[in-house]
Protein backbone atom coordinates (compact mmCIF):
# COMPACT_ATOMS: atom_id res chain seq x y z
CA UNK A 1 0.00 0.00 0.00
CA UNK A 2 1.47 3.34 -0.98
CA UNK A 3 1.76 6.06 1.63
CA UNK A 4 0.18 9.50 1.31
CA UNK A 5 -0.65 12.59 3.35
CA UNK A 6 -3.41 10.74 5.18
CA UNK A 7 -1.24 7.83 6.36
CA UNK A 8 -0.30 7.88 10.06
CA UNK A 9 3.37 8.29 10.97
CA UNK A 10 5.42 8.49 14.16
CA UNK A 11 8.13 11.14 14.54
CA UNK A 12 10.26 10.18 17.52
CA UNK A 13 7.81 9.81 20.42
CA UNK A 14 5.03 11.73 18.64
CA UNK A 15 2.41 9.62 16.83
CA UNK A 16 0.60 11.60 14.11
CA UNK A 17 -2.82 10.82 12.64
CA UNK A 18 -1.69 12.15 9.25
CA UNK A 19 1.42 13.57 7.57
CA UNK A 20 0.13 17.12 7.12
CA UNK A 21 2.16 19.45 9.34
CA UNK A 22 1.19 23.04 10.13
CA UNK A 23 4.40 24.98 9.54
CA UNK A 24 5.63 27.57 12.07
CA UNK A 25 3.96 30.89 11.22
CA UNK A 26 4.77 34.18 12.93
CA UNK A 27 1.49 36.04 13.61
CA UNK A 28 2.48 38.77 16.16
CA UNK A 29 -0.61 38.47 18.34
CA UNK A 30 0.65 37.66 21.85
CA UNK A 31 -0.51 39.68 24.84
CA UNK A 32 1.62 41.90 27.09
CA UNK A 33 4.75 40.16 28.38
CA UNK A 34 4.83 37.70 25.49
CA UNK A 35 1.97 35.70 27.00
CA UNK A 36 -0.29 33.66 24.68
CA UNK A 37 -3.90 34.88 24.99
CA UNK A 38 -7.41 33.58 24.31
CA UNK A 39 -7.37 34.18 20.55
CA UNK A 40 -4.06 32.29 20.29
CA UNK A 41 -5.71 29.30 21.98
CA UNK A 42 -8.60 29.43 19.48
CA UNK A 43 -6.23 29.75 16.50
CA UNK A 44 -4.27 26.61 17.34
CA UNK A 45 -7.33 24.67 18.50
CA UNK A 46 -9.03 25.36 15.14
CA UNK A 47 -6.08 23.71 13.35
CA UNK A 48 -5.72 20.65 15.60
CA UNK A 49 -6.67 18.24 12.78
CA UNK A 50 -3.15 18.74 11.36
CA UNK A 51 -1.03 15.66 12.02
CA UNK A 52 1.36 17.99 13.84
CA UNK A 53 1.27 21.69 14.64
CA UNK A 54 4.60 23.51 14.90
CA UNK A 55 3.98 26.77 16.74
CA UNK A 56 5.10 30.17 15.60
CA UNK A 57 8.78 30.77 16.35
CA UNK A 58 9.02 31.54 20.08
CA UNK A 59 11.87 33.48 21.72
CA UNK A 60 13.84 31.59 24.35
CA UNK A 61 14.91 34.68 26.32
CA UNK A 62 14.37 38.46 26.44
CA UNK A 63 17.46 38.91 24.19
CA UNK A 64 16.06 36.47 21.61
CA UNK A 65 13.21 38.78 20.49
CA UNK A 66 13.15 40.51 17.11
CA UNK A 67 9.56 41.49 16.37
CA UNK A 68 6.57 42.99 18.25
CA UNK A 69 3.95 40.93 20.08
CA UNK A 70 5.78 37.60 20.04
CA UNK A 71 4.94 34.91 22.59
CA UNK A 72 7.91 33.74 24.68
CA UNK A 73 8.72 30.48 26.44
CA UNK A 74 10.84 31.54 29.43
CA UNK A 75 8.52 33.02 32.10
CA UNK A 76 5.92 31.37 34.32
CA UNK A 77 3.15 33.49 32.76
CA UNK A 78 4.18 32.45 29.26
CA UNK A 79 4.24 28.78 30.28
CA UNK A 80 0.73 29.13 31.73
CA UNK A 81 -0.49 30.81 28.53
CA UNK A 82 0.96 28.06 26.34
CA UNK A 83 -0.53 25.39 28.62
CA UNK A 84 -3.99 26.57 27.56
CA UNK A 85 -2.94 26.15 23.92
CA UNK A 86 -1.55 22.64 24.35
CA UNK A 87 -4.53 21.52 26.42
CA UNK A 88 -6.93 22.76 23.73
CA UNK A 89 -5.01 21.07 20.90
CA UNK A 90 -4.73 17.79 22.82
CA UNK A 91 -8.43 17.87 23.67
CA UNK A 92 -9.11 17.85 19.90
CA UNK A 93 -6.73 14.90 19.39
CA UNK A 94 -3.92 17.00 17.95
CA UNK A 95 -0.15 17.07 18.53
CA UNK A 96 1.89 20.25 18.96
CA UNK A 97 5.57 21.14 19.26
CA UNK A 98 7.04 24.57 19.93
CA UNK A 99 9.67 26.19 17.72
CA UNK A 100 12.53 27.61 19.82
CA UNK A 101 13.90 30.88 18.48
CA UNK A 102 16.79 33.27 18.94
CA UNK A 103 16.77 35.91 16.20
CA UNK A 104 20.37 37.06 16.65
CA UNK A 105 21.08 40.14 14.54
CA UNK A 106 17.53 40.35 13.12
CA UNK A 107 16.33 42.63 15.91
CA UNK A 108 16.58 46.23 17.08
CA UNK A 109 17.55 47.87 20.39
CA UNK A 110 13.95 49.09 20.84
CA UNK A 111 12.85 45.43 21.10
CA UNK A 112 15.56 44.33 23.55
CA UNK A 113 16.17 44.81 27.31
CA UNK A 114 17.86 48.12 28.18
CA UNK A 115 18.00 49.00 24.46
CA UNK A 116 20.81 46.47 24.03
CA UNK A 117 22.47 45.87 20.69
CA UNK A 118 21.36 42.68 18.94
CA UNK A 119 23.96 39.88 19.07
CA UNK A 120 25.38 37.81 16.24
CA UNK A 121 28.36 35.60 15.38
CA UNK A 122 30.03 38.62 13.76
CA UNK A 123 29.40 42.36 13.73
CA UNK A 124 27.86 42.42 10.24
CA UNK A 125 24.82 44.64 9.71
CA UNK A 126 22.03 42.99 7.71
CA UNK A 127 20.48 44.81 4.78
CA UNK A 128 16.87 45.79 5.30
CA UNK A 129 14.68 47.03 8.12
CA UNK A 130 13.48 45.79 11.48
CA UNK A 131 9.75 45.54 12.20
CA UNK A 132 9.34 47.42 15.52
CA UNK A 133 6.54 48.94 17.60
CA UNK A 134 7.48 52.28 15.96
CA UNK A 135 7.27 50.83 12.43
CA UNK A 136 10.05 49.85 10.05
CA UNK A 137 13.53 51.10 11.00
CA UNK A 138 16.95 50.26 9.59
CA UNK A 139 18.80 47.35 11.16
CA UNK A 140 21.76 48.24 13.33
CA UNK A 141 25.22 46.66 13.36
CA UNK A 142 25.00 43.81 15.88
CA UNK A 143 27.52 43.04 18.58
CA UNK A 144 29.66 39.95 18.00
CA UNK A 145 29.13 37.43 20.78
CA UNK A 146 32.12 36.63 22.97
CA UNK A 147 33.10 32.96 23.04
CA UNK A 148 32.44 33.01 26.78
CA UNK A 149 28.79 34.05 26.22
CA UNK A 150 27.80 31.03 24.12
CA UNK A 151 27.30 28.52 26.97
CA UNK A 152 24.64 30.83 28.46
CA UNK A 153 22.78 30.87 25.14
CA UNK A 154 22.90 27.07 25.05
CA UNK A 155 21.41 27.09 28.56
CA UNK A 156 18.62 29.43 27.36
CA UNK A 157 17.60 26.71 24.89
CA UNK A 158 17.66 24.14 27.70
CA UNK A 159 15.56 26.36 29.98
CA UNK A 160 13.06 26.95 27.15
CA UNK A 161 12.90 23.20 26.45
CA UNK A 162 12.10 22.41 30.08
CA UNK A 163 9.51 25.22 30.02
CA UNK A 164 7.97 23.69 26.89
CA UNK A 165 7.59 20.33 28.63
CA UNK A 166 5.97 22.06 31.63
CA UNK A 167 3.60 23.79 29.20
CA UNK A 168 2.50 20.42 27.84
CA UNK A 169 4.14 20.40 24.41
CA UNK A 170 4.81 17.09 22.66
CA UNK A 171 8.29 18.29 21.72
CA UNK A 172 10.40 21.19 20.49
CA UNK A 173 11.84 22.29 17.16
CA UNK A 174 15.23 24.03 17.21
CA UNK A 175 15.01 26.88 14.68
CA UNK A 176 18.31 26.92 12.77
CA UNK A 177 16.86 28.41 9.58
CA UNK A 178 15.80 31.60 7.77
CA UNK A 179 18.66 33.86 8.83
CA UNK A 180 18.27 33.74 12.61
CA UNK A 181 21.01 33.15 15.19
CA UNK A 182 21.89 29.47 14.66
CA UNK A 183 21.67 29.91 10.88
CA UNK A 184 23.90 32.99 11.19
CA UNK A 185 26.54 30.75 12.76
CA UNK A 186 26.12 28.04 10.09
CA UNK A 187 26.58 30.22 7.01
CA UNK A 188 29.88 31.90 6.18
CA UNK A 189 28.22 35.06 4.86
CA UNK A 190 27.34 35.98 8.45
CA UNK A 191 29.97 34.05 10.42
CA UNK A 192 33.48 35.49 10.11
CA UNK A 193 34.68 34.48 13.56
CA UNK A 194 38.28 33.56 14.34
CA UNK A 195 37.55 31.28 17.33
CA UNK A 196 36.37 27.64 17.45
CA UNK A 197 32.90 28.74 16.27
CA UNK A 198 34.06 30.21 12.95
CA UNK A 199 36.02 29.35 9.83
CA UNK A 200 35.59 25.67 8.92
CA UNK A 201 32.15 24.12 8.53
CA UNK A 202 32.94 21.97 11.58
CA UNK A 203 33.42 25.14 13.61
CA UNK A 204 30.39 26.96 12.17
CA UNK A 205 28.16 23.98 13.00
CA UNK A 206 29.49 23.76 16.56
CA UNK A 207 26.88 25.98 18.24
CA UNK A 208 23.96 24.16 16.59
CA UNK A 209 25.41 20.82 17.68
CA UNK A 210 25.97 22.06 21.25
CA UNK A 211 22.39 23.37 21.42
CA UNK A 212 21.03 20.14 19.96
CA UNK A 213 23.03 17.98 22.37
CA UNK A 214 21.94 20.05 25.36
CA UNK A 215 18.26 19.99 24.38
CA UNK A 216 18.40 16.24 23.64
CA UNK A 217 20.01 15.66 27.04
CA UNK A 218 17.28 17.77 28.67
CA UNK A 219 14.11 16.27 27.15
CA UNK A 220 15.11 13.30 24.94
CA UNK A 221 16.00 13.07 21.25
CA UNK A 222 12.58 11.59 20.47
CA UNK A 223 11.01 14.97 21.30
CA UNK A 224 13.45 17.18 19.33
CA UNK A 225 13.37 18.36 15.70
CA UNK A 226 15.72 20.74 13.88
CA UNK A 227 14.82 23.14 11.08
CA UNK A 228 17.31 24.14 8.35
CA UNK A 229 17.07 26.37 5.25
CA UNK A 230 20.24 25.76 3.20
CA UNK A 231 19.65 28.40 0.52
CA UNK A 232 16.99 30.77 1.84
CA UNK A 233 18.44 34.27 1.20
CA UNK A 234 15.87 35.91 3.52
CA UNK A 235 17.43 38.20 6.17
CA UNK A 236 20.43 38.91 3.92
CA UNK A 237 21.85 35.38 4.14
CA UNK A 238 24.32 33.52 1.94
CA UNK A 239 26.92 30.79 2.07
CA UNK A 240 29.84 30.28 -0.32
CA UNK A 241 29.28 26.48 -0.47
CA UNK A 242 25.72 25.72 0.62
CA UNK A 243 25.69 22.11 -0.59
CA UNK A 244 28.94 21.30 1.21
CA UNK A 245 27.86 23.16 4.37
CA UNK A 246 24.40 21.62 4.69
CA UNK A 247 25.32 18.12 3.54
CA UNK A 248 27.82 18.21 6.43
CA UNK A 249 25.25 19.57 8.91
CA UNK A 250 22.77 16.87 7.85
CA UNK A 251 25.30 14.10 8.42
CA UNK A 252 26.39 15.34 11.86
CA UNK A 253 22.75 15.52 12.98
CA UNK A 254 22.23 11.82 12.18
CA UNK A 255 23.77 10.41 15.39
CA UNK A 256 21.33 12.31 17.63
CA UNK A 257 18.39 10.17 16.50
CA UNK A 258 16.12 13.22 16.33
CA UNK A 259 12.35 13.08 15.94
CA UNK A 260 12.72 14.76 12.53
CA UNK A 261 14.71 17.10 10.30
CA UNK A 262 12.58 19.96 8.85
CA UNK A 263 13.99 21.50 5.67
CA UNK A 264 12.91 24.67 3.84
CA UNK A 265 13.61 23.59 0.27
CA UNK A 266 14.42 26.96 -1.31
CA UNK A 267 13.88 30.65 -0.61
CA UNK A 268 10.91 32.09 1.28
CA UNK A 269 9.68 35.56 2.30
CA UNK A 270 10.86 37.24 -0.92
CA UNK A 271 14.52 37.23 0.07
CA UNK A 272 15.65 37.06 -3.57
CA UNK A 273 16.78 34.13 -5.70
CA UNK A 274 17.88 30.99 -3.87
CA UNK A 275 21.14 29.31 -4.91
CA UNK A 276 20.87 25.97 -6.75
CA UNK A 277 20.76 23.07 -4.29
CA UNK A 278 20.17 19.32 -4.53
CA UNK A 279 17.66 18.63 -1.75
CA UNK A 280 17.28 15.03 -2.93
CA UNK A 281 20.97 14.42 -2.23
CA UNK A 282 20.74 16.07 1.19
CA UNK A 283 17.66 14.01 2.04
CA UNK A 284 19.48 10.77 1.11
CA UNK A 285 22.18 11.64 3.65
CA UNK A 286 19.64 11.91 6.46
CA UNK A 287 18.79 8.61 8.19
CA UNK A 288 15.76 9.79 10.20
CA UNK A 289 12.33 11.26 9.46
CA UNK A 290 12.43 14.11 6.94
CA UNK A 291 9.88 16.94 6.83
CA UNK A 292 9.75 18.83 3.53
CA UNK A 293 8.57 22.43 3.35
CA UNK A 294 8.07 24.97 0.55
CA UNK A 295 5.21 25.58 -1.84
CA UNK A 296 3.93 22.01 -1.70
CA UNK A 297 0.36 21.38 -2.81
CA UNK A 298 -1.59 18.17 -2.22
CA UNK A 299 -0.34 16.43 -5.38
CA UNK A 300 3.33 17.31 -4.91
CA UNK A 301 3.17 16.39 -1.23
CA UNK A 302 1.59 13.01 -1.93
CA UNK A 303 4.24 12.32 -4.58
CA UNK A 304 7.07 13.27 -2.20
CA UNK A 305 5.71 10.89 0.45
CA UNK A 306 5.01 8.07 -2.01
CA UNK A 307 8.50 8.20 -3.53
CA UNK A 308 10.25 8.38 -0.15
CA UNK A 309 11.57 11.95 -0.44
CA UNK A 310 9.55 13.08 2.59
CA UNK A 311 7.97 11.41 5.62
CA UNK A 312 5.67 14.39 6.12
CA UNK A 313 5.10 17.79 4.53
CA UNK A 314 4.67 21.17 6.21
CA UNK A 315 2.14 23.68 4.86
CA UNK A 316 2.20 27.34 5.84
CA UNK A 317 -0.13 29.84 4.18
CA UNK A 318 -2.78 27.18 3.38
CA UNK A 319 -3.15 26.53 7.13
CA UNK A 320 -3.49 30.27 7.85
CA UNK A 321 -6.57 30.51 5.60
CA UNK A 322 -7.91 26.98 6.06
CA UNK A 323 -8.16 25.79 9.67
CA UNK A 324 -9.70 22.58 8.28
CA UNK A 325 -7.04 22.09 5.58
CA UNK A 326 -6.86 18.34 6.28
CA UNK A 327 -10.59 17.93 5.65
CA UNK A 328 -10.44 20.11 2.52
CA UNK A 329 -7.60 18.03 1.08
CA UNK A 330 -9.47 14.83 1.94
CA UNK A 331 -12.57 16.06 0.07
CA UNK A 332 -10.68 17.87 -2.72
CA UNK A 333 -12.65 20.93 -1.61
CA UNK A 334 -11.73 24.46 -2.70
CA UNK A 335 -9.39 26.40 -0.42
CA UNK A 336 -9.95 29.80 1.18
CA UNK A 337 -7.55 32.46 -0.09
CA UNK A 338 -5.25 33.97 2.55
CA UNK A 339 -5.37 37.71 3.22
CA UNK A 340 -1.69 38.66 3.47
CA UNK A 341 -2.53 42.08 4.95
CA UNK A 342 -3.56 40.34 8.18
CA UNK A 343 -0.61 37.94 8.49
CA UNK A 344 1.45 39.98 10.97
CA UNK A 345 -0.26 41.59 13.94
CA UNK A 346 -3.79 42.87 14.31
CA UNK A 347 -7.00 41.48 15.71
CA UNK A 348 -9.02 38.29 15.43
CA UNK A 349 -9.82 39.29 11.82
CA UNK A 350 -7.68 37.27 9.43
CA UNK A 351 -6.61 35.10 12.35
CA UNK A 352 -9.51 33.05 13.72
CA UNK A 353 -12.39 34.06 11.40
CA UNK A 354 -11.58 32.03 8.25
CA UNK A 355 -14.62 29.84 7.43
CA UNK A 356 -14.54 26.05 7.61
CA UNK A 357 -16.40 23.70 5.26
CA UNK A 358 -18.89 22.96 8.02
Amino acid sequence: MSLDLFSPVTLGSVALNNRMVMAPLTRNRAAEGGVPQAMNVTYYEQRASAGLIITEATPISPMAHGYPALPGIYTEAQIAGWRKVTDAVHAKGGKIVIQLWHVGRISHPSLLPNAALPVAPSAIKPKGQAFTYQGLVDYVTPRALETSELPAIVQDYVHASHAAMTAGFDGVEIHAANGYLLDQFLRDGTNQRQDQYGGSVENRARLLLEVTQAVVDAIGADKVGVRLSPVNPFNDMRDSQPQYTFDYVTQVLNPFGLAYLHVVEGGIHGGGEAEPFDFGAMRKLYKGAYMANLSYDKARANAAIANGHADCVAFGVPFIANPDLVERFAQNAPLNVADSSTFYGGSEHGYIDYPTLA
